[in-house]
């Protein structure tokens, strides 16, 4: 380890067990020096394993939904307390689909569900700026990163309305990067990773033949949720002061590929 993170402060969201990108962030983010709070919704707590993370990384969970100003407003002020300092970090981990989790046709979906997959997955990210914006929380210098995906650009037809949370999602990481860079120095990005085997993952249908696919289509291979967490912690470090306002692909070069070889191949085979 490289002490990247030594004497750091944040809040990491949406751990839920063993297989989130969040809970990989979060060993990581201990293992690097740095103090944190863990937060998720209350239902997803009884769903998960997160006050065992807790105890391994010496914290405490503040149970809050990200939706809900007076529960952010909760979580700043009891991390900022329990931390003893501002926050020089904040993983957003976030997101659900009622209609993708009920397998909604996208021709046929419910728009009040709708609305709360934009409120969860994208909506919350601005909360949580703004939030922490007028309570002061965020230390000079400091860096914010949500977790996103290539259906925001691209068609993913399983992925559903989630795509368009992903989208605004990513918008509003621009726009509030550029307003926390001018005003304290903070970075703000996203991190577009490769399909993952997490438990939101594995609900969007026909996962596993696209993880092959993704995997066949990308030079380096799919980026795992271990892999994901070492470049969270860059962003989190001070290696990184100058990245702002991006989004940045992590898929093994996924994102940049138009055919492989391995893809000629198994369609070659296939006929």
């Amino acid at each position: 380890m490289y002490n990247l993170l030594k004497g750091k402060r944040g809040i990491i969201t949406g751990a839920l067990d063993q297989n989130s990108i969040a809970w990989k962030v979060a060993q990581r983010a201990y293992a690097e020096g740095a103090t944190f709070t863990l937060t998720n919704a209350p239902v997803a707590m009884r769903m998960g394993a997160i006050n065992e993370l807790a105890a391994a990384c010496n914290t405490i969970v503040i149970p809050a939904d990200a939706t809900s100003i007076e529960d952010l407003e909760n979580l700043y002020k009891k991390s900022e307390e329990h931390l003893g300092g501002k926050l020089d970090f904040v993983l957003h981990s976030i997101g659900m689909s009622p209609n993708v989790r009920k397998k909604k046709d996208y021709g046929d979906l419910n728009y009040e569900w709708f609305l709360k997959t934009l409120d969860i997955s994208a909506l919350s990210f601005h909360k949580m700026m703004q939030v922490g914006e007028k309570l002061d929380v965020f230390a000079d210098g400091g860096s914010i990163v949500a977790l996103t995906y290539i259906a925001a650009q691209k068609v993913f037809p399983d992925y559903g309305d989630m795509a368009q949370a992903k989208a605004v999602l990513e918008s509003i990481a621009r726009s509030y990067g550029y307003r926390l860079g001018k005003a304290k120095g903070i970075r703000v990005n996203t991190i577009s990773q490769s399909p993952t085997p997490t438990t939101a993952g594995t609900g969007v249908g026909g996962f596993d033949v696209f993880m092959d696919y993704a995997d066949k289509m990308s030079p380096l291979g799919n980026a795992t949720a271990e892999d994901c967490a070492n470049y969270v912690i860059t962003l989190f470090s001070d290696l990184t002061k100058k990245v702002t306002m991006q989004n940045l692909y992590h898929d093994g070069g996924f994102s940049s590929s138009g055919i492989t070889d391995a893809i000629i191949e198994q369609f070659t085979q296939s006929k």
